[in-house]
């Protein structure tokens, strides 16, 4: 399969993959709005936020999400060998051995709540808000074996290079959040939310992947073999991953762990606008590493590295262009957090703190990318040392970084302590991945992320510069004037980006407007 073809492939499924993490994050961004509306800013929804704490550690050990990532290339053999029946006794395998292991897992941690609070959010001391976290994170640590299952069944869905039902998870798991959330917070207030998260795992991680699974050819077999080869093989390919520290992992622990010494309602705070900086990291890197995975598996099965490092570089490039949407963002922060948030509980006090914190966040939207294409390419090659090596020494490297941002800037500093942190993490991971696969490109990429970064700020001066403008004539902080500011600005920065591509020559922004255009236009598809 040539270059040219398996980046076509890759667009197609990126395409499908993107349509589908952008409607997950917008919904996403629907819950955290819901979420404000009914609980705003204050020690609930703190409470709420680290009530996530155990339930992340707890994925994290088990590495339900790293599961398509180890279990696709072990999968991915049988069916190239015609040996789908071995395959799925691999499958029941390894969902029964590892499962079983979590559900006691599940017990121990339920059990052990109060104390694995205190540790982890050791400066939570209100005794009504750890009571409360305590409460919500026994109802969402069962979520934990739901996203087990159905990592296991999305596996088998993109070994089969399926991306449909395995695109709606997401959906329906912040769907049940919504729903938990807004029929049951008058009755037991943020606890609903967590109900909502509970049911959502259910029916979009377990239930509606086990009917795709099904649909792609799914047999389960009640059996035991721990001493199976695969088994083995698979346990010590997902052993560093349960131990090594990943960049959003890190980041979702250590923006609680440490926000937990702050003033009330900086955790909330900081999900929000870190939920903002996430749905660009989803549009551009979550889905883009998702779809080219299995073809990044496909090129290291052959051991054709050159292929490999040429399709990385090149999704990498098209990865940077988050850079440019990073900085629009920015000079429209107050209008962003007021659009998505202000209302009911959430006050224009939550919406100055949030707002504030946003551009700290926003500056690491290009690693938090770009690490899900090249972290992908380690896995590709079933090697998973490396990478939770260097991402957890980039980690620990981090943590002075944050410690200073939190002591010296609060709230905004840990922001960009974290930022940073990914930064690094990042650019020890594709320097790793360069020297070892010999990656004799890589100089383009960096001048690309340069080049990026140049026009980058060369459109934010632009944008800051007409903003005053724009909104001294419509006077934000009603809906539709700050909807209207950001139409008006997103059509200048859109506009000034289509022709930075055409007079700086960047192919990657002109694939993107005519990926765009032929997709969302009805006579975008009758060019060429």
């Amino acid at each position: 399969m040539t270059t040219s073809s398996t980046l076509k492939k890759i667009g197609f499924a990126s395409f499908i993959m993107m349509a589908s993490v952008f409607a997950s994050r917008l919904i996403g961004l629907v819950r955290e709005s819901t979420i404000a509306m009914v609980g705003g800013n204050n020690a609930g929804v703190d409470a709420y936020q680290v009530a996530f704490v155990i339930p992340e550690i707890l994925n994290h050990v088990v590495a339900s999400g790293f599961l398509s990532i180890t279990f696709i290339p072990i999968f991915a053999t049988y069916i190239k060998d015609k040996n789908e029946a071995e395959g799925y006794r691999v499958f029941s395998i390894v969902m029964n051995g590892c499962g079983t292991a979590l559900l006691g897992f599940i017990v121990l941690s339920m059990i052990f709540t109060p104390e694995l609070i205190g540790l982890l959010a050791p400066g939570l001391t209100d005794p009504v808000t750890v009571s409360q976290a305590v409460r919500m994170t026994r109802i969402i640590i069962p979520a934990q074996f739901f996203f087990f299952c159905g990592g296991l069944f999305m596996a088998v869905q993109f070994a089969g290079e399926r991306f449909f039902i395995p695109a709606l998870s997401p959906l329906i798991y912040n769907l049940g959040i919504i729903a938990g959330g807004t029929f049951l917070h008058p009755l037991l207030g943020m606890e609903g939310f967590a109900w909502g998260v509970l049911g959502g795992a259910f029916g979009g991680a377990f239930l509606l992947q086990w009917f795709g699974a099904r649909k792609a050819g799914l047999r389960y077999h009640l059996t035991f073999n721990l001493h199976h080869p695969d088994f083995i093989k698979y346990i010590l390919l997902t052993l560093p991953l349960m131990l090594g520290l990943t960049m959003t992992f890190s980041t979702e622990v250590l923006m609680k762990f440490f926000g937990s010494f702050l003033n009330e309602g900086s955790i909330s705070a900081m999900n929000y606008a870190f939920r903002v900086m996430v749905f660009l990291v989803g549009f551009f890197g979550q889905a883009v590493g998702t779809a080219s995975y299995p073809y990044l598996a496909r090129l290291a099965a052959q051991k054709d590295f050159t292929e490999l490092n040429r399709v990385m570089n090149q999704t990498l490039k098209f990865v940077f262009l988050v850079i440019p949407f990073s900085v629009f963002f920015m000079v429209v922060r107050y209008e962003v957090v007021s659009i998505l948030f202000k209302r009911g509980a959430f006050d224009q006090d939550a919406v100055t703190l949030t707002a504030g914190i946003l551009p700290f966040f926003l500056v690491g939207t290009f690693a938090f990318s770009a690490q899900t294409i090249v972290s992908r390419g380690y896995y590709a090659t079933q090697n998973t040392i490396l990478p939770a090596l260097f991402s957890t020494v980039a980690v620990l490297a981090g943590l002075p970084i944050i410690y200073a941002g939190m002591t010296y800037m609060g709230v905004k500093g840990l922001a960009l302590g974290l930022a940073l942190s990914a930064a690094l993490t990042c650019f020890f991971l594709f320097e790793a991945w360069s020297r070892k696969s010999e990656n004799t490109q890589k100089t383009s990429v960096y001048l690309f992320f340069f080049k990026m970064v140049g026009l980058s700020l060369g459109l934010g001066m632009i944008l800051y510069a007409v903003y005053p403008v724009v909104s001294g004539i419509l006077l934000p902080g009603k809906l539709w004037t700050d909807l209207t500011i950001c139409a008006l600005l997103g059509l200048l920065f859109l506009t000034l980006l289509g022709l930075a591509g055409r007079m700086f020559r960047i192919p990657e922004i002109h694939t993107l407007y005519g990926k765009l255009f032929r997709r969302l236009l009805p006579w975008g598809n009758k060019k060429h």
